[in-house]
């Protein structure tokens, strides 16, 4: 055994012992006592957007699936796929789910195909029908219903009380027949769909151990801040509650934005408040990822990955603006803080499927689409012609995975893990990720047996603030710690990247950069130190036969960095991304399985990855006093709106 060979085995066993989790024992995805209750947390995976036939969009496209089904499907039995009849499983089963249907129209489709329902009589009850057998029908159907969304017009006889409250109450009893405390957590979710002029505004709505009497639709408001008005009330009763919003790519701009959706710009009581709400952010699902984009970040050789060019089911382009990426929104949300004492963009980070099949597949191999009789099959997948959002079906993204360090996999627990933004999202993937930050993390902590409990000691895990600056010596830097590891079913690891993301103090324009701090085949690749990219990991995909093999990239991968250009006046947030070798895509499969070439419009390859939620530093008093002392304050920000951004 080579000495390389060696530290890899001794730290393999070091890390093992330091995560206090099974990640390559025989439960990938939890504690082999899956009731213990472990204080340095266990990672536990799930799904936290999802939709059955109680979506409105899903039902009209043939979509049968319960709530049973998708529990079912989640915890790894096998069922069938509703709209073909195909038998499928879950390779690896998931921990947790929340099942997020549509608050606007809930549960009340499924209605009008019943002939015992007055509903059946309507004229779009018809047309439904005709739907079941007419994709083309269907179509039209989700076209006006949608429309109905965009316009705020809702169909009278569709949103009455006793509808809206009789159909919640069978998801609640649904959802606790299923919860396993310590096995198996069910989430009370509801996901309130907001498109105003067709901008995405969309957030799923999550409660912790007690559900609410309705939930609120875009019906009731398409304003973000009467939804934070529910979700207050809610916790003054008793009921602790939270948002997440998602697919800012295709909100034009206004998810991360300087100014409020009614106009004006962002005051200190709007931006406290959506902190207060608003803890975490969807970074990727079927509809794309939303960290950044090639046109907001020219110099990140990875931010094409996976993106979604085109409202949802609009057929028109979305507007690329600055203000529709997380990225972004961590600088804008900075450059708020100074102005305003809150940060209404401190979001962590989890990811997602938005599937609205009951199906919460989150592996390329076994993708099986995401909108039921539009693309249930490889030939409608792959087929040309655009779906209902303007897109070709092969655009369409597979599922991304929500990972939490949590004490326990219960209810309470998962709820605060997210509450408290100790979270990460991935692209599917179950890489297995810790990040700490601190002032006085030890050298060589990562390679400590003790590695998670003295992090946690002397440092923050991912989703907090670094403690105060030591304030001895300006100069002296935050340093941060990483760990990850490969999902055992998936290919090896190419990288991790520390992002730091900040607001420029003389302009207010958002500021990014990205940092290489570890990687796999270091005896093969290293940084050009004239353009400060690494070298490419390789690629052993074969495309023809959609295989690939592990024989580049690492098992694992640890770092300890520390930022080599801190400002101790100027707050920053440091996010970890982790990505693997590249392997095939699933459209790659799908193309194997038709014996045909894969698709032109997206690559045939993808590197999975993982985003973890930020570490921020912010400046204290004591620090901008001494730095004005000094004569370092930096200028203060003028206001931007999204079209300056």
């Amino acid at each position: 055994m080579s000495n390389r060979d060696l530290t890899r085995a001794v730290t393999s066993l070091l890390c093992f012992c330091a995560l206090s989790t099974a990640a390559l024992a025989q439960n990938p995805t939890g504690e082999p006592e899956a009731t213990k209750r472990n204080p340095l947390k266990n990672v536990y995976f799930g799904e936290q957007h999802l939709h059955t036939r109680n979506s409105f969009d899903a039902f009209t496209v043939g979509v049968t699936a319960t709530w049973d089904d998708a529990y079912r499907f989640a915890r790894g039995e096998e069922i069938e796929l509703s709209t073909t009849g195909e038998k499928i499983k879950r390779r690896t089963p998931y921990d947790f789910v929340a099942i997020t249907d549509h608050a606007e129209y809930y549960g009340v489709l499924k209605d009008l195909l019943n002939p015992k329902s007055p509903l059946s009589k309507s004229d779009l009850a018809q047309q439904l029908a005709k739907g079941m057998a007419d994709p083309e029908a269907a179509k039209d159907a989700v076209t006006k219903l949608i429309g109905t969304l965009v316009t705020n017009t809702p169909i009278p006889e569709y949103v009455t009380p006793d509808l809206r409250t009789s159909n919640w109450d069978k998801f609640v009893k649904t959802a606790d027949e299923f919860y396993e405390p310590g096995k198996f957590t069910t989430l009370y979710a509801f996901e309130w769909t907001s498109i105003p002029n067709g901008s995405n505004m969309h957030r799923n709505v999550f409660f912790k151990d007690k559900p609410p009497a309705v939930p609120f639709s875009a019906f009731d408001s398409i304003y973000p801040e009467d939804l934070w008005t529910y979700l207050e009330i809610h916790r003054n009763q008793g009921i602790d509650t939270f948002a997440i919003p998602h697919n800012s790519n295709v909100s034009n701009g206004w998810m991360f934005s300087e100014d409020k959706f009614l106009g004006g710009p962002i005051d200190e009581r709007y931006a406290n408040r959506q902190a207060s709400n608003e803890p975490l952010f969807e970074m990727a699902q079927t509809k794309g990822t939303s960290e950044t984009h090639p046109i907001v970040s020219p110099n990140d050789e990875f931010s094409d990955f996976e993106p979604f060019d085109n409202m949802i089911s609009l057929g028109l382009p979305a507007t690329k603006d600055a203000g529709s990426f997380y990225r972004t929104g961590l600088a804008v949300g900075m450059k708020l803080e100074r102005k305003l004492g809150h940060n209404p963009y401190k979001m962590g980070a989890v990811a997602g499927a938005d599937v609205h099949s009951g199906y919460s597949g989150n592996e390329e191999w076994d993708w099986k689409g995401a909108h039921g009789t539009q693309d249930d099959t490889p030939k409608k997948r792959l087929d040309p012609k655009p779906n209902a959002s303007g897109e070709n079906g092969f655009t369409v993204s597979s599922a991304g995975t929500t990972a939490v360090w949590a004490e326990e996999n219960t209810r309470a627990a998962i709820f605060e893990a997210m509450k408290r933004k100790e979270t990460y999202g991935t692209s599917g993937t179950f890489i297995r990720l810790r990040f700490f930050g601190g002032w006085d993390l030890p050298k060589g902590i990562t390679e400590d047996k003790e590695f998670v409990k003295k992090s946690y000691e002397v440092g923050v895990p991912m989703g907090r603030d670094m403690p105060s600056h030591p304030a001895k010596d300006l100069a002296k830097a935050p340093s941060f710690a990483v760990w990850a590891t490969k999902d055992p079913e998936s290919g090896n690891l190419d990288r991790v990247q520390i992002i730091k993301v900040w607001s420029n103090p003389a302009n207010g324009y958002p500021m990014e950069k990205i940092h290489n701090v570890a990687w796999g085949d270091t005896d093969k690749r290293e940084i050009d130190p004239s353009t400060g990219e690494l070298t490419p990991v390789g690629n052993t995909v074969d495309i023809k036969a959609a295989t690939y093999t592990n024989d580049i990239g690492d098992s694992q991968l640890f770092a300890e960095w520390t930022d080599p250009e801190f400002d101790p006046t100027v707050s920053a947030a440091y996010y970890v991304r982790v990505l693997e070798i590249p392997t095939p895509r699933w459209s790659t499969y799908d193309a194997r399985k038709l014996g045909v070439a894969p698709p032109k419009g997206v690559p045939p390859t993808i590197q999975e990855r993982a985003w973890s939620s930020p570490i921020w530093y912010r400046p204290s008093p004591r620090i901008l006093d001494l730095a004005r002392e000094q004569g370092r304050e930096p200028p203060k920000p003028k206001h931007a709106s999204p079209s300056q951004q």
